[in-house]
C-alpha cells in the first residue's frame, strides 16, 4: 500500500490541489471553517492550552486556527547562547555532518547541497564537509518556524518544483525528494559563521510565509512578480517590515500545512548532541548542538 501511494503521486495535479486547499483552509463561513477545525480537533487533538487563543472556533479560517501562535511561555528557549536551538517542533529525521556537499535523505537515498539551493553553488560550496539537520513537522505540530540561531538574512530565494507528501513512506521511495518540492530557502550571516534554512513545501502545502516577504505560494505574484532566473528560482526581496537581523528564537516564517525544515551550518560552526537519535520529538526552542565558537 506504502509503495501504491508513493506510486499515485507521481500522478496527481500537485499545485491543482494545493489551489484547493489553499481556498478551503482560507474560507471564513462560519460553518465551513467550523467543520474544518472540527474535523481537525477529532483527528489530531492538539494542545490548545498552548494556543495565545484556546477557544479553536475564535479563529477567523481554519489556516489562522493551524498556524495558530503560542503563549510566550509555551516554548522556552534553553539559556545558554552557545547551543544550538530547535527551529520548530516536529520529529528529527537526521542531524549529522555532510559528506562533502551531500546529503542523506534515507537510506539509499542522498542529495547534494547545490541541488537543494536550487542552483546556487557559491552558497553550496560553502557548507562543504557542514552539517545538517532535518526535522519533520506532523498536521498536529506547531507550525511556525523560528531562528536556531541569530543571524542577519543574506538572501533568500523561491525554488519551483514539485509537492510530494514528505511522510516517511515517501521520503523512503522518491529520489531527491526534498531536491524536487517546492522550497524556499533564507540564507544567514550569524555571529559565527554562515546557516541556512530551508522550508520544504509538500502535498497540500497551500502556501509558506516568512517574516520578511509574507506570504510565497508557487502559483502567486508574491514569487513571481520578483522575476526569475534562468533556472526559475525567484529571488525573494525583503518587504521592509521586519528586521533582516533576527535573534535566536524569533519567529522566522511558518508553512500553512505541514512539511519539512531542514538547517545547514558551515564547517566547524557547531556540533549536534551526541544524544541525537532519528525518531526524536523535537520543540521550537530545545537545544540541539553547540556553538564551537
Amino acid at each position: 500500500m506504502k509503495a501504491l501511494f508513493v506510486a499515485l503521486q507521481y500522478c496527481l495535479p500537485h499545485h491543482l490541489l494545493c489551489r484547493l486547499v489553499y481556498a478551503l483552509t482560507r474560507a471564513r463561513q462560519g460553518w465551513l471553517k467550523n467543520a474544518l477545525i472540527g474535523a481537525f480537533m477529532r483527528g489530531y487533538a492538539p494542545p490548545m492550552a498552548e494556543a495565545l487563543q484556546a477557544q479553536p472556533r475564535r479563529y477567523e479560517s481554519f489556516n489562522a486556527f493551524f498556524t495558530r501562535a503560542l503563549r510566550a511561555d509555551a516554548r522556552p528557549l534553553d539559556p545558554d547562547p552557545k547551543r544550538l536551538l530547535s527551529p520548530c517542533d516536529g520529529t528529527l529525521s537526521i542531524a549529522a555532518t555532510l559528506q562533502g556537499d551531500t546529503l542523506l535523505q534515507a537510506k539509499g537515498h542522498a542529495f547534494t547541497v547545490a541541488a537543494l539551493l536550487g542552483g546556487e553553488r557559491p552558497l553550496a560550496q560553502s557548507l562543504t564537509d557542514g552539517s545538517y539537520a532535518t526535522l519533520y513537522l506532523a498536521p498536529f505540530n506547531y507550525h511556525r518556524v523560528h531562528m536556531p540561531l541569530s543571524g542577519r538574512l543574506r538572501a533568500a530565494w523561491h525554488v519551483p518544483g514539485r509537492l510530494f507528501s514528505v511522510n516517511a513512506a515517501t521520503v523512503a521511495r522518491v529520489p531527491n525528494l526534498f531536491a524536487r518540492n517546492e522550497r524556499v530557502v533564507c540564507a544567514f550571516d550569524g555571529e559565527h559563521g554562515v546557516f541556512v534554512v530551508v522550508l520544504v513545501g509538500a502535498l497540500f502545502v497551500g502556501s509558506m510565509s516568512t517574516v520578511w516577504h509574507g506570504e510565497i505560494t508557487p502559483w502567486g505574484r508574491s514569487a513571481q512578480a520578483r522575476g526569475a532566473s534562468a533556472a526559475g528560482v525567484h529571488r525573494l526581496e525583503p518587504n521592509g517590515e521586519a528586521d533582516l537581523w533576527q535573534a535566536r528564537g524569533a519567529e522566522l516564517g511558518r508553512f500553512n500545512m505541514g512539511s519539512t525544515v531542514i538547517v545547514l551550518l558551515a564547517p566547524q560552526l557547531a556540533r549536534w548532541d551526541a544524544r541525537l537519535r532519528a525518531g526524536d520529538a523535537v520543540r521550537m526552542g530545545e537545544a540541539l548542538g553547540t556553538l564551537n565558537a
